[in-house]
This record gives structure tokens, sequence and C-alpha cells, in this order.
């Protein structure tokens, strides 16, 4: 004889966790999530490269890009790349921000983003640099640490991420924008500029290597 339905026997394994008055657990589940984007997600992400190239090779025109041209930028980029980062290193085990309050986190996240570029121009200023192309070596790594630690801190706290993934996720809004301002010639420092120094009296370094204005260097006449 072959068993029917009647004669299964189901064997269940043991719940663990609180339960309300009916027996059902109070703990709601947590779903895998996987990143992937949407058709409509792709299709933003296509025309976004498409218009910061374009931006970036108008912002070749000038010998300096605007400073509100590159600010207008650098806020462009962050909420979308804060977005699409977020959904790449948040953790698949646990349940990720969605809705309102996503948009809200990522709006945090994005503003502090774009700050830290902020933060790079006054401590640059603030340290005796007359523009950004004055900005030698080693000033320029420690800025850079300083942006870093101020980005990470700001996906850590905002996108409750782990600090490795916050890393990351500011390493990637930090790579894209580093790139396009490289591609639109922005000069962020000396060792990536074109060797020219933007200010009346150059660095130390072009004096040593005769590059800049020769009017601004002391001639001494016998």
């Amino acid at each position: 004889m072959v068993p029917d339905k009647s004669q299964e026997v189901v064997i269940h394994a043991p719940e663990i966790g609180p339960k309300d008055s009916k027996g059902v657990s109070v703990l709601k589940p947590l779903k895998r999530a996987e990143f992937k984007l949407s058709t409509r997600e792709l299709i933003v992400a296509g025309v976004l490269a498409v218009l910061s190239l374009g931006f970036a090779i108008f912002a070749r025109q000038f010998t300096e890009p605007p400073t509100l041209l590159l600010a207008v930028g650098i806020l462009a980029l962050a909420f979308p790349l804060a977005w699409v980062g977020y959904s790449f290193f948040h953790d698949d085990e646990l349940e990720e921000y969605s809705g309102k309050e996503r948009s809200a986190r990522v709006g945090v996240c994005a503003l502090i983003f774009a700050v830290t570029w902020g933060l790079y121009w006054f401590l640059a200023i603030y340290f005796g640099n007359k523009t950004l192309a004055d900005v030698d070596a080693v000033q320029f790594a420690i800025y850079l640490g300083i942006m870093f630690v101020v980005g990470s801190l700001g996906s850590l706290v905002a996108m409750d991420l782990a600090f490795g993934q916050a890393l990351l996720h500011y390493a990637m809004y930090f790579a894209v924008t580093f790139l396009l301002a490289m591609l639109a010639g922005v000069q962020i420092s000396e060792p990536m500029s074109s060797g020219k120094s933007k200010s009346a009296f150059p660095t130390m370094n072009q004096q040593q290597k005769g590059i800049g204005n020769p009017q601004a260097i002391p001639i001494k006449v016998k």
C-alpha cells in the first residue's frame, strides 16, 4: 500500500524567539538582498556617466574651471554615487534601508561626501597656498587622509555600514570625482598639475625647477 497525504508525518523544528498571544513569532525575518540594478537604474547610471564625461570635457576649455562649476558637479554626483554605492557595499545579510528613510540617509551621506572636497580646498588655502596647484605632495597626502576619515565616518553614521564598507563607499565617490577632475584639467595639487603655478609667487619646488612667473622671482643686480 502506498501511503496517502493523510498519513504524512510533519516534524517542525523548534521556534526560537518571543511570540505573541496567538503563538506567532514577533520577530520579522530578514530577507537576504543581493546587489542588482534595475533597468531604470542602469539607464540613469548610463545617462549620468555620459553627462559627467561631457561636463568634464566642457570644463577643459577654461584655463582653470570656475569654482562654482566644480561645486555644482561635486554636489550633482554625490547623491547618485552614494545611492549606488550603498546598494553595492551594504551587508547582504542585513535588511537595507528603503523608501523615504533611505533617501534621507543617502542625502545626508551625499552632503558629507561633497563637503570633503570643500574641506580640502579650505585646508589648502588656510595653510598658505595661493591656489590648489601650490599644494605639495606631503600636504596632499595629509589632506587626502582627512577627507577619507570624514567621508568614511559620514557613511558609517548615515548609512549604518561597517567601517571597511564605509571606507569603500567613500572611496568609490572619491575615485569617480577625482578622475573626472583630472579629465577636466583641474590642478588639484602640484604633483598632478601642469607644472605651472596659478599664483603670483611660484612654490619652492617650482623655483628650484625654474617654473613659474619669472617676475615674481627676486633677481639680484650688481
